[in-house]
């Protein structure tokens, strides 16, 4: 038998050093025939790939938090910077701390840090994973309030403060039990250490309990309300085409707009974050769900099939910067300013006049792009 990997669905110490490894959880220490895991050759694709992503997403999301902060995102509505520096943070976090550690604990296969930091870093692991996700809540809660109660706007800041501050206060308390299950055990008889949760459980089906639990508010919690967030907004939607159809008045911010153009641009573009997210995990923690009902299932899984998926679940932190992007110009202009080094044009006209006013709570800020032939307008 070897004890190396947590191959459950949280990552809770996983390091992928062999998936025919079993599980870092409550099994017994090594018998006699026990093996000491080896730094593969899959292992080490898993470290040059998380690699890549990790350099990709260190740049991308400090250029929007950067943005947001200090650049032409600043002129984001004031309810919506806090969501898109949330998020930036959230996946900072994942990029920092469960990326490198991911990389380090393959390369060396044992723990070597001691009790503490193994303590602290499942934690924080556990912490930006759960954040990244209530995080992406907030946003669509954010939404659905703006397109169902669109009156409601000056409210939106604090309320928005509010559940952001819930978001962050719930990932610390969910990810806290890490503290005290996670310990350092050496294998006796041989010269290996790792850290496990071994001696945490009393049996199987406690720790099956545990990672439900916690799959459930990682996952499918935050899929569900955010489901039912977009189902009602495209429910809401198509009920304003159905009374323009009718001849019914209805709120526009125009004459030929349903919903405000620049809250349609960025409804599109949090649906297009939410899709990434669920795209980029639900099949790591498919593998995860079927290895606690199945646990024989990881001598017979290839090993390279665990460090795809989690590769591709890291992905996800690499996919919200370049959405932000690809839906907001001020971000790709503060980019090409960096990018070629030239002053910022802080003149009334620049590229991101909000497409909302003050004094019409009609017409809520809800973007920094201005539409395509405003753009054009000002580059000409």
């Amino acid at each position: 038998m070897r004890m190396s990997e947590n191959s459950s669905l949280l990552m809770l110490g996983s390091q992928g050093t062999s998936m025919n490894s079993s599980s870092n959880s409550s099994v017994s220490p090594p018998s006699a025939d026990w093996v000491a895991p080896t730094f593969t050759r899959a292992a080490q694709f898993r470290v040059v790939a998380t690699l890549v992503l990790f350099l990709f997403a260190a740049f991308s999301n400090l250029a929007v938090l950067i943005s947001v902060a200090r650049g032409r995102g600043r002129r984001l509505a004031s309810h919506l910077r806090p969501l898109i520096m949330s998020l930036a943070v959230a996946d900072l976090m994942m990029t920092f701390i469960v990326m490198p550690l991911d990389m380090v604990w393959n390369v060396t296969v044992q723990w070597y840090a001691g009790d503490a930091m193994c303590k602290l870093l499942c934690f924080l692991k556990l912490f930006a994973m759960h954040s990244s996700a209530f995080i992406l809540v907030v946003i669509s809660l954010d939404r659905h309030h703006a397109i169902l109660r669109p009156l409601d706007s000056f409210d939106a800041k604090r309320r928005n403060k509010r559940m952001l501050l819930l978001a962050w206060s719930l990932s610390l308390l969910l990810a806290s039990p890490q503290l005290f299950i996670f310990r350092v055990i050496k294998a006796e008889g041989v010269d290996f250490t790792q850290c496990v949760t071994h001696g945490s459980f009393q049996q199987r089906w406690q720790e099956t309990v545990y990672n439900m639990f916690q799959f459930v508010t990682l996952y499918v919690v935050p899929l569900l309300v955010m489901s039912l967030c977009y189902t009602r907004i495209l429910i809401e939607i198509n009920h304003q085409i159905h009374k323009s159809k009718g001849g019914e008045s209805c709120l526009r911010r125009s004459g030929t707009d349903m919903i405000p153009k620049a809250r349609m641009k960025t409804l599109k573009m949090t649906i297009i974050i939410v899709v990434s997210f669920v795209v980029c995990w639900t099949p790591y923690y498919l593998l995860g769900i079927w290895y606690w009902f199945h646990p024989q299932m990881i001598q017979v899984t290839p090993e390279y099939v665990n460090h795809i998926l989690f590769v591709f679940g890291n992905l996800n932190t690499c996919c919200d910067p370049v959405i932000y992007g690809l839906y907001t110009p001020s971000f790709r202009a503060d980019l090409a300013v960096c990018w070629f080094c030239r002053p910022q044009d802080s003149s009334p006209k620049s590229l991101d006049r909000l497409s909302a006013r003050q004094g019409n709570p009609s017409a809520e800020q809800e973007s920094d792009a201005p539409s395509v032939d405003q753009m054009r307008a000002n580059e000409e």
